[in-house]
């Protein structure tokens, strides 16, 4: 039976004789999965070294190809994402909500708020500092397209506002994490497989899963994650040194970015040294300790009223508008449609292998109804506070003509700061931000890292440190290249191959939606 070295349970559903570890090769003390590393190594550097030649050419070339997949299976993408929502609810309320992740006797390896500060941190933490003052300001002012051809500046349109936010942060990338999380649990700790994507595989493919097309299906999910870390860790390097040069002066060059990622990946290492618990649990914590105290500031400094209004107007806009904008048929917003939601639900696709991986690892002992509403409810519940806080502060700002966010955004990733600005404290907040934004990106990095290194080793978790290390040096590294080699080409060329592998993911999360069905059914029927 496959192994991921996690404990037997009393009845596996599935018997294999497959070892995947049997594939591993030994180099200079390292436990290698072979194919799987070296391919998604190779691919990977070869990427990189063609993308830093070719910066304008590469960049062309992966936006012709993110279009494609955008503008042609926008349907795919909104069909996807509902079916998603639905199968994560259907789990909540059906029988099957009670078979335990690891078994019957299984105890959960952490605390309720260590769970939940880690999976948050891991799922969207850095995305809510970047997005949730610009998002709603961006759609209130028409910056890029208004949800449903609402006319901008209006009442209608501040409340559409904060709804068309909520509703890209809300139920449906929570229930793309929650799809890939629990069939990789599900399957790694009731069923003694290895802790990888093509494990989910195994109701549909038998014991091919463990031949090529698993492969395939592992070199696709290494590569979404490492591509899509490093394109987060190069834009948000770009974010925090545009936060210092609006609170010191610092100049926001490439010099200062490349220095904040040498500095976010050294942290990330020490942090991967300490291990899960002493690490990313540690960093998970402080961060979301961090974030409250911040959201919880902006709460009184701000207009209270407005904020709790806010929280009560972004739930009945949400609750009004899901179906409108979960539609794909027929829709006149097309700057909006394609460029705000079609391209989300590929980006939540695209880190769907990472974040549910990592969830995964995480939820042993839990039950499947649990799991769903710790990864589904509880985060969309905290997002709406979040986002009616920071979005409904901002948005008053705008509406009262009070400071630089009066005439509409003009980068984005200063709109947090600019909103701060008009508050009490604002170097002391501002600075704050920033600091949360990096560690965001640290534990991002630790956490992708972890899950890369297991694809990478065939499932294992105990493998050698410096594996962990090489996959966080690399990030690091490439972010850096690619800023110094290309700038914003080259990493926007890697946010677009990231995004194009949205694309096939979506028909692998599909199915691995009926391989879960079928595994828990079966696990059921013999409880």
């Amino acid at each position: 039976m496959t192994m991921n070295n996690s404990p037997e349970v009393d009845s596996p559903t599935y018997e294999t004789e497959h070892q995947l570890g049997e594939n591993n090769v030994d180099v200079m003390g390292l436990d290698l999965h072979n194919p799987v590393f070296f391919f998604s190594a190779l691919l990977t550097i070869l990427f990189v070294i063609a993308t830093l030649i070719f910066p304008t050419d590469a960049k062309q070339v992966f936006d012709a190809t993110k279009a494609w997949s955008i503008n042609n299976f926008d349907w795919l993408f909104m069909v996807a994402g509902n079916v998603f929502v639905v199968v994560c609810l259907a789990l909540i309320a059906l029988p099957l909500g009670k078979i335990r992740l690891g078994g019957a006797d299984a105890k959960p390896d952490f605390s309720n708020v260590s769970w939940f500060a880690m999976l948050f941190a891991a799922g969207m933490g850095i995305g809510l500092m970047f997005w949730s003052v610009a998002e709603p300001i961006g759609y209130f002012t028409n910056w890029f397209g208004t949800p449903l051809n609402i006319a901008d500046r209006t009442t209608e349109a501040a409340d559409m506002a904060l709804g068309a936010t909520m509703f890209h942060w809300g139920l449906h990338p929570w229930a793309i994490y929650a799809v890939v999380g629990l069939s990789l649990a599900y399957f790694a700790f009731n069923c003694n497989m290895p802790l990888t994507i093509r494990s989910t595989f195994y109701p549909l493919l038998g014991e091919k899963t463990w031949g090529v097309a698993g492969h395939i299906i592992d070199v696709l999910a290494v590569l979404a994650t490492i591509f899509g870390l490093a394109t987060s860790l190069g834009f948000g390097a770009q974010q925090a040194a545009g936060g210092l040069n609006f609170l010191f002066d610092i100049p926001n060059t490439i010099t200062t970015q490349i220095i904040i990622i040498i500095g976010v990946t050294g942290v990330a290492i020490v942090s991967l040294m300490r291990g899960l618990d002493g690490g990313v649990k540690v960093l998970s914590n402080i961060n979301m300790s961090l974030a409250v105290a911040l959201m919880i500031f902006v709460m009184i400094a701000g207009s209270t009223s407005v904020i709790i209004n806010g929280i009560g107007t972004i739930w009945l806009s949400y609750i009004e508008n899901i179906i409108p904008l979960s539609n794909w048929i027929g829709r006149d917003d097309e700057t909006f449609y394609h460029g705000w939601t079609v391209f989300y639900w590929a980006w939540w696709i695209s880190w769907s292998p990472f974040v549910g991986m990592f969830i995964a690892r995480i939820s042993r002992g839990r039950t499947v109804r649990e799991f769903m509403v710790a990864v589904l409810l509880v985060p969309t519940i905290i997002t709406s506070i979040w986002m009616a806080t920071f979005g409904g502060v901002g948005l008053e700002q705008v509406k009262n003509g009070v400071g630089q966010l009066a005439g509409g955004i003009t980068d984005s990733s200063l709109a947090l700061f600019q909103m701060l600005e008009n508050l009490p404290l604002s170097s002391v907040t501002s600075f704050l931000a920033v600091v949360l934004v990096l560690v965001f990106f640290i534990t991002s990095s630790d956490s992708g890292s972890l899950v890369i290194d297991s694809i990478t080793a065939g499932g294992k978790v105990d493998v050698p440190v410096v594996q962990r290390v090489f996959w966080a040096v690399l990030e690091g590294v490439i972010a850096a290249a690619l800023l110094f080699g290309g700038g914003a080409d080259a990493l926007g060329a890697l946010q677009a191959a990231a995004i194009s592998v949205g694309l096939p993911f979506t028909i692998v999360l599909l199915l691995m939606c009926v391989s879960l069905f079928i595994g828990l059914t079966k696990e059921h029927r013999q409880l």
